[in-house]
């Protein structure tokens, strides 16, 4: 598979605003660990190869477990996830493929048990950003690093 577009040189200007959101985000003061699990969710659910071999790598050198980042597509049936965590996943996947069945009444409340009524607006913007980024890498073919050994 070959890159289609480098979307960086044809766009630069709108795309260092989209980097200038993702930087808040980052400061936004949510744990780094739990946006590379939103990140990474929703990466997966979008099919984008770079963004999950990115915030795979990224969780990883975070501190986080090999067991965990690969749990995460299976994430409801592993109990390696906080309470928290797990909120933050479920919101993720309804916010992700909002065109379902949208946000329901149920998840909101369930996750505002977790998170105050600021994280979960700081929540649902790095849910937006990140599928910003999975919907310039898809269609453009973004590809991830790949060692020269292991490309097919």
């Amino acid at each position: 598979m070959k890159q289609r577009l480098q979307f960086f040189a044809k766009a630069p200007e709108l795309m260092k605003q989209v980097q200038a959101l993702n930087k808040a985000v980052e400061e936004s003061g949510l744990e780094k660990s739990l946006l590379h699990l939103v990140k990474l969710r929703a990466s997966q659910i979008n099919g984008c190869s770079f963004c999950v071999d990115m915030h795979s790598k990224e969780a990883l050198a975070d501190g986080d477990t090999l067991q965990r980042v690969i749990m995460v597509s299976a994430w409801k049936e592993s109990p390696l996830f906080s309470e928290r965590e797990r909120a933050a996943l479920a919101y993720t996947e309804a916010v992700t493929l909002i065109s379902n069945a949208g946000v329901p009444d149920a998840l909101y409340e369930a996750t505002l048990k977790h998170f105050s009524e600021e994280e979960l607006v700081k929540l649902s913007v790095a849910i937006g950003t990140i599928n910003v980024w999975n919907r310039l890498c898809v269609p453009f073919h973004a590809i991830h690093p790949v060692a020269a050994s292991k490309a097919a």
